[in-house]
């Protein structure tokens, strides 16, 4: 056994999960807590409600930048420390981001913000992944998955909260303390390993030009996923251009970095099959958690009359099983491989999004709620396995680096996924009222009928037959606006289901795990 793998910390490894786990909660939960407090900050910042999204935007650029930079600053400045200097830029920007005078200024602190809660995923990951050895790490992977599955879950419930009670400016501060805890904590309880010797800053040569790649690609593809449906996509032509910098970026910075001999991003660790498959399959993950978190509470307030309340209460409980499933999942990845996990929670979450492809607008609270509640089941058979599929490969120094990647990898699936399901909703919503619509004629027995059976009921109610037989057609027509919605919902799930099946094939080509004996090497 290498001086590598025999390392260990001082410290209890659970109390330093939990050190570690704390500030990164509070990262994630920063990347929904401010949605549904959007239309308050623009009114108290007099600025309009679409320009206000940029606060949401510019946190996630900043966030898809630093990602992959983490492992190459850790290596420069030592993993510990920067670890710390990110919790502190954090907790500093999120207190002047309460105290934002202006939406300009609000934007430049949440950049700060996102370059600061960054590097805490990967810092963490790769310090819970040196902490504990191999057959412990699904159980330690298990705490990580409690702040990055159910934050994003209980963010927006609590995030509107904190802005009915008090003011938008909270959902800032309430960082704060915990930041300063986690500062404390980790300055006590954390230390790096042996192989996390810092590089030498005097013959350092900085990789310029893989910096601004990076930078510029993200950068452009992120804004391009926020912003394109609102801007109807390749129609605009600032979309256009900015998805062609982000794909030359991109493709330039794959090609730079595998030929660079000292690089930002060691692009050649995609060349281990366990870890691109373990990046795809977080991708796919990534996909259906944050689209899915945003399709069904839409569809409940917009088409079912849901408070934001309510469409809280019905995503809620659905964090507390993946919460109690994910220790489950990590005693049991030490008797599974973790392949066989990821295709079971596959399987379940490629179920429920079936189920909800058949939601109809009689749908009932208790079907939502059960429904989302078999889905989170499934979340907490990804997560961990996948998170554990990826380590079994990589050596221990290249660990911040694999974070980088597997962190970016799932933020990247969420601003795809949900840029894909709100253009397919737009998009089948024209199409299936268009269907509809062309059958909105007398010649149609069925519209007839419905004609008459709706003026009956209006002129039941005390309206006279002639305001009736006026009225009847628009109350149709915003009944069939309804269905062309509901419909459109049924297409967004329906394809999610299919991406999830889909699936099922790489979590087969994942090469066998022994985590008792450390990883073996199977083809």
């Amino acid at each position: 056994m290498s001086v590598e793998d025999s390392w260990r910390p001082a410290h209890n490894p659970w109390v330093i999960a939990l050190t570690v786990t704390l500030a990164t909660f509070m990262e994630v939960l920063d990347t929904s807590i401010a949605n549904v407090s959007l239309p308050h900050i623009a009114g108290n910042l007099s600025a309009g409600v679409d320009e206000s999204t940029w606060v949401l935007t510019s946190y996630l650029v900043a966030n898809a930048i630093i990602l992959p930079l983490s492992a190459w600053l850790s290596s420069l400045i030592g993993r510990k420390r920067y670890y710390m200097i990110s919790v502190a830029v954090f907790t500093f920007s999120s207190l002047l981001s309460g105290l934002a005078p202006s939406l300009r200024w609000l934007v430049v602190f949440r950049i700060m913000q996102g370059l600061g809660g960054g590097g805490l995923q990967p810092s963490e990951q790769s310090i819970l992944a040196d902490t504990f050895p191999q057959e412990k790490l699904g159980m330690a992977m298990a705490v990580y998955g409690f702040a990055v599955v159910t934050a994003p879950i209980i963010g927006p419930t609590l995030g509107g909260w904190i802005t009915d009670n008090f003011s938008w400016r909270w959902i800032f501060f309430i960082n704060i303390p915990v930041g300063f805890i986690s500062l404390a904590l980790t300055s006590h309880f954390v230390s790096d390993p042996p192989h996390m010797e810092r590089r030498s800053l005097k013959n350092l040569k900085i990789d310029y030009i893989g910096l601004g790649a990076v930078a510029l690609g993200l950068a452009a593809l992120q804004i391009v996923l926020d912003k394109g449906q609102r801007e109807d996509w390749f129609a605009s032509h600032w979309v256009t251009v900015l998805t062609a910098v982000a794909v030359f970026a991109l493709i330039f910075l794959v090609f730079w970095e595998l030929n660079h001999e000292d690089p930002i991003i060691r692009m050649s660790m995609l060349k281990e099959r366990n870890f691109l498959l373990a990046n795809v399959l977080m991708f796919v993950l990534g996909v259906t958690m944050f689209s899915s978190t945003v399709l069904l509470p839409l569809f409940l307030q917009t088409l079912m009359g849901y408070t934001a309340t309510m469409a809280g209460l019905v995503l809620s409980p659905g964090g507390l099983i993946t919460m109690a499933t994910m220790p489950l999942v990590g005693v049991l990845l030490s008797k599974f491989q973790p392949r066989w996990l990821i295709m079971w929670g596959l399987m379940v979450v490629g179920s429920s999004l079936v189920m909800m492809s058949h939601f109809n607008l009689n749908v009932d609270y208790t079907t939502a709620v059960t429904t989302r509640l078999i889905q989170a089941s499934g979340l907490g058979f990804l997560f961990v396995p996948i998170n554990t599929a990826a380590y079994g490969f990589v050596k221990p120094r290249d660990r911040t680096q694999a974070s980088g990647f597997i962190n970016l990898s799932r933020n990247m699936g969420g601003g795809v996924g949900i840029a894909i399901a709100t253009t397919i909703l737009a998009r089948s919503s024209q199409k299936y009222q268009a269907v509809l619509s062309a059958h909105m004629t007398l010649l149609n027995p069925a519209y007839g009928a419905a004609l008459a059976h709706t003026t009956q009921a209006l002129v039941a109610h005390g309206v006279s037959p002639l305001q009736a037989s006026g009225f009847a057609p628009g109350f149709i027509y915003q009944e069939l606006l309804r269905q062309a919605s509901m419909l459109s919902y049924l297409t967004d799930f329906r394809f999610m289901a299919g991406l999830c099946f889909g699936s099922l094939l790489l979590a087969c080509l994942l090469k066998k795990i022994q985590p008792s004996k450390g990883p073996a090497v199977v083809h």
